[in-house]
């Protein structure tokens, strides 16, 4: 009896320790797996940094009296991805305030996508006439305040922003891609109300051909596809509150069925005199003018320049008055006050204001005037042919003489 007892203890403790190496050899092999794997870093990196949104988001959420519930969302790899390019309303420090010379476009905006956004009961009826809009496409040449705008849509709204870059979308894996596409709306859906932005559209959605890679054709058909269920209602029975935003500077080349998926487009040109004076007194409104300083005079001379060209003028110009007074301190007593700082007499009220003779000046790297250019290309363009002439003039004469010794 005590033999058949110690044979039975005997045979519990080899299957308890085969169980135990069984189970050792299994996690050791799963570890060396994970430690040789190339992506480890990249996946734990994501991970920490879409941990680190959600609980931005979360708390941003809470100060607003809500309850924080992100951090106890599950979010698949491709999600967690995705994640890394949300920004939170509250971190995006552009508002409509901040644009000039838009009042038309921002008010449209305001009314075709902020408020179905924000005020959902004020939409929630049987028709889906008055939800927002699937997609919404800002077009225009560059620097003009596309992107600008799509920050302050984002701001004014209050929706979470899905800034979505092309290598984002980019996996060498084969159908990983159309994977992280189907994420973009997954997260979106959870973190609704969400703004999707993607930039330079044309570059992931352009016109579909014959001679596409069948990868990038695969994204375009799984994007079009999810895009279509934006609008189906949610489990609790409202429209989703998604909106896809983008900006491309080459309308012509996007595919004609993206375009027909975003029947909201606004052209965003080149501003005019107006618009031009407003977003000039937007970016020098915290800048020292002198007393003579002719802001129609200015207009003027930026006719043709978009909004980024008039920020790029304005920052050159603000730079000469301070080159001017450090230029002044001459000699090793100046160069001491000057490294001295605050302390050696330096102070930013003995600056003279910006003036108008401030702007274009030649040297600085910047961009001339329009009529500058203009007159300069048909200088060149005049030289070239004077030179031309004169080559052709003094060889004809020398096969002259030629034929005149012959």
């Amino acid at each position: 009896m005590a033999a058949t007892t110690g044979r039975k203890t005997k045979l519990l403790i080899d299957l308890f320790l085969l169980a135990a190496t069984q189970v050792s050899a299994y996690y050791l092999v799963k570890w060396l797996i994970s430690y040789r794997d190339p992506d480890r870093e990249k996946r734990d990196m994501i991970k920490k940094k879409s941990s680190a949104v959600l609980r931005r988001l979360d708390d941003n959420h809470q100060r607003q009296g809500g309850k924080g519930r992100l951090e106890r969302t599950t979010f698949t790899s491709y999600e967690q991805t995705i994640l890394t390019e949300v920004v939170a309303p509250e971190d995006i420090h552009v508002t409509f305030n901040d644009i000039g010379g838009l009042d038309n476009i921002i008010e449209e905006l305001r009314e075709a996508v902020i408020y179905p956004l924000t005020v959902p009961d004020l939409f929630s009826t049987s028709s889906s006439l008055l939800s927002a809009p699937k997609g919404v496409l800002l077009y225009g040449p560059p620097g003009c305040g596309k992107t600008m705008l799509a920050k302050a849509l984002a701001r004014e709204s209050g929706a979470c922003f899905i800034n979505l870059h092309i290598s984002t979308l980019t996996e060498k894996w084969y159908g990983d891609s159309n994977k992280l596409v189907s994420a973009v709306f997954t997260l979106a859906r959870k973190l609704q109300p969400t703004i999707v932005f993607i930039d330079e559209i044309d570059a992931v959605l352009r016109s579909r051909s014959s001679s596409d890679h069948e990868a990038s054709t695969m994204v375009k058909a799984e994007f079009m596809t999810h895009w279509d269920g934006l609008l189906s209602s949610s489990a609790t029975g409202n429209a989703s509150q998604i909106l896809i935003l983008g900006a491309t500077n080459r309308i012509q080349d996007i595919d004609e069925a993206i375009l027909r998926r975003m029947p909201k487009k606004f052209p965003i040109n080149l501003p005019s005199a107006p618009q031009r004076q407003r977003i000039l007194l937007l970016i020098l409104k915290d800048i020292k003018l002198s007393p003579n300083f002719d802001m129609g005079e200015l207009v003027r001379k930026t006719a043709g320049m978009s909004g980024s060209d008039l920020t790029e003028a304005c920052r050159d110009a603000a730079m000469v008055p301070i080159r001017e007074y450090i230029r002044s301190f001459t000699g090793d007593e100046g160069k001491r006050r000057l490294e001295a700082g605050g302390r050696g007499g330096i102070s930013r009220d003995e600056v003279r204001g910006v003036e108008n003779s401030d702007f274009f000046r030649k040297g600085t790297g910047g961009r001339r005037p329009v009529e500058d250019e203009v007159m300069e290309g048909f200088e060149r363009a005049v030289g070239e042919v004077r030179e031309r002439m004169e080559k052709r003039e003094n060889e004809e004469f020398r096969e002259a003489e030629e034929a005149r010794v012959d």
